[in-house]
């Protein structure tokens, strides 16, 4: 049945759908911001790309927060937490 895929009078009638639902006069700027979002996600996993080195792949998934992974204020034992006499810092 959907041997042959898309037809020319399929792409027709889709283009002819897109344009009730949506209005000739948005057409233009959905367009263009579309164009404008592909062109920045292309631009950053360029950069993605460039910053990764070479022998480690994908790179490494971070999770939690980086006041907790840097021992700053609000993680236990960190520089805000009180210590055991009281003073602020743990010292």
């Amino acid at each position: 049945m959907l041997r042959n895929g898309l037809e020319p009078w399929h792409l027709l009638i889709v283009a002819l759908v897109v344009i009730l639902l949506f209005g000739s006069k948005k057409l233009p700027d959905t367009a263009r911001a579309l164009g404008k979002s592909l062109r920045i996600l292309k631009s950053e996993t360029k950069a993605m790309k460039d910053e990764a080195p070479e022998g480690e792949g994908t790179g490494a998934v971070v999770t939690g927060r980086a006041s907790e992974a840097s021992g700053g204020p609000g993680a236990p034992g960190g520089a805000g937490a009180p210590s055991a006499s009281g003073a602020p810092g743990g010292r």
